[in-house]
C-alpha cells in the first residue's frame, strides 16, 4: 500500500478537494483506494465527499477500541472508494496510533491522508502515517510561504518522495503575466508539480453537493494527476488558454 499525505501548511487551498478528487480518480481507474480525515476537529472530508449522513464510527472509535477500522469505513458516493472519517481530538490519537490505524488498512492500494492545515501536532501525526507527500499550493504569496515551510519540514521525515499540485490556477492571469505559473512555484519551493488543477466555480457548487464537478478542465486535470501518482511519474500538464479553449501543455520535469 502506498500512504500518502496531501498537505499544505496553509488552509483554505483546497486540500481536501484535491484529496476527494484524487481518490476518487485513482478509484475509477481501479485502484483500491481509501481516504483517511487526520483533520481532527475541523474534518470535512466526509462533507466533501458526500457521506456525513451515513457515517457511523469514525477514528476515534477505532483507536477507542469500540470498532475495528474496517467497520469504521464508508463508501464514497461516487466512487468505490472508502472513507475513514476523524473525529474530536482525544488522548488516544497519538501518531504511533494513528499510524497502526493507517498500516491497519493494507489492503488497499492507495491511502490518501488528508492534513490538517498548519504545522502544528496534527501536521506531525499525519505525516508520520505516511511514506510519500503531495503539498498543495495555490499561486497565492502567502500559500507559497506556507507551503514552503512545509516542504522544508517534510524533507526532515523518511518520506520516499514529495510532489506539488498548484491548485486553482487562473491560465488568463498566467498568461498575462500577473501571476506566476505551476513551473514557477515549483522552482519556488523546489518541488516537482505533477498536477496542475485550473479555477473553476463548478468544483465549489459540486463540492457543495458532496459530488465532483464533471467535464471541462478540472476533471481532466485530476485525470492527469491521478496517472502520474499511479505510475510515479514527475510530468505534468500545464494549462494554457488559447482562443477560449483551454489546452494542455506537456513539460517534462527531470
Amino acid at each position: 500500500m502506498r500512504s500518502i499525505v496531501i498537505t499544505s501548511g496553509k488552509g483554505g487551498v483546497g486540500k481536501t478537494t484535491v484529496t476527494a478528487s484524487l481518490g476518487r480518480m485513482l478509484a475509477f481507474e481501479g485502484f483500491r483506494v481509501v481516504m483517511i480525515d487526520a483533520d481532527v476537529g475541523l474534518n470535512n472530508l466526509d462533507v466533501v465527499t458526500g457521506v456525513e449522513r451515513r457515517v457511523v464510527y469514525d477514528i476515534g472509535d477505532v483507536l477507542a477500541g469500540r470498532c475495528r477500522a474496517f467497520q469504521a469505513l464508508v463508501q464514497d458516493s461516487e466512487s468505490n472508494a472508502r472513507i475513514l472519517p476523524s473525529s474530536r481530538e482525544s488522548a488516544a490519537q497519538t501518531a504511533q496510533a494513528f499510524r497502526s490505524v493507517v498500516d491497519s488498512l493494507s489492503e488497499f492500494d492507495f491511502a490518501l491522508i488528508d492534513c490538517p492545515a498548519g504545522i502544528e501536532h496534527g501536521f506531525h501525526r499525519a505525516v508520520s502515517a505516511a511514506d510519500e507527500a503531495i503539498v498543495v499550493a495555490t499561486a497565492a504569496a502567502s500559500s507559497i510561504r506556507d507551503a514552503d515551510k512545509v516542504a522544508n519540514l517534510l524533507k526532515s521525515y523518511r518520506l520516499r518522495d514529495i510532489s506539488l499540485v498548484v491548485n486553482r490556477v487562473r491560465p488568463d492571469l498566467v498568461r498575462r503575466g500577473e501571476t506566476l505559473s505551476a513551473s514557477e512555484i515549483g522552482s519556488l519551493l523546489r518541488l516537482p508539480p505533477i498536477g496542475v488543477i485550473p479555477d473553476d466555480d463548478r468544483i465549489q457548487v459540486r463540492q457543495q453537493l458532496g459530488s465532483m464537478s464533471r467535464g471541462g478542465a478540472a476533471e481532466r486535470a485530476f485525470e492527469l494527476l491521478a496517472q502520474n501518482v499511479a505510475e510515479g511519474r514527475k510530468e505534468f500538464h500545464d494549462i494554457t488558454l488559447k482562443r477560449g479553449f483551454l489546452r494542455f501543455k506537456r513539460v517534462n520535469i527531470d
